[in-house]
């Protein structure tokens, strides 16, 4: 494979945020970028506008995209190959778990949860993830994300329930 090949295969991890474009998903990948003075590396968003016709991915949800042979458009540049992880089904991939939270910068995963539960006893409060309902039972009742959205550009004092801040 020649190396045009091989930086036209480079698959990106991002994740999904609000998108105002049809038939296209906005992902922002973040990048680590050397400062050369401090020899530091420090976080950097890099947004890209990937082909999405089955409207696969929501807003949240961690996706692979992969950059097009062609760009469709000036921004269009990348398509959505898969979905890897929903917003908040997240699954470690060295243990094969599933997460539950980040707390004090450690993993906390739900096998461990359940074990906590098994010895002092289940919580009123405590979230059942076996019984949650799949995502999406919401829409058109507290999730828009679905619904047709546009750039919000000044307040007029009426209600702009589809509206993606600029």
């Amino acid at each position: 494979m020649s190396l045009v090949g091989a930086a036209k295969s480079v698959l990106l991890l991002g994740r999904c945020a609000p998108s105002v474009k049809q038939n296209a998903s906005k992902i922002i990948v973040k990048k680590l970028e050397l400062d050369q003075n401090l020899l530091m590396y420090f976080p950097k968003n890099e947004v890209y506008y990937a082909h999405d016709p089955e409207k696969q991915c929501k807003t949240g949800d961690v996706v692979l995209i992969q950059e097009l042979s062609e760009k469709l458009t000036t921004h269009i540049t990348h398509q959505v190959l898969k979905v890897v992880y929903p917003l908040g089904d997240v699954t470690d991939p060295i243990t094969n778990k599933k997460v539950a939270a980040l707390r004090n910068g450690s993993v906390t995963y739900r096998d461990d949860l359940e074990e906590i539960d098994n010895l002092y006893g289940l919580t009123e409060k405590r979230f059942n993830y076996n019984n949650a309902p799949k995502r999406g039972w919401q829409e058109d009742k507290k999730d828009f994300s679905h619904k047709k959205s546009y750039i919000k550009y000044h307040e007029s004092g009426e209600e702009q329930p589809y509206s993606v801040p600029r």
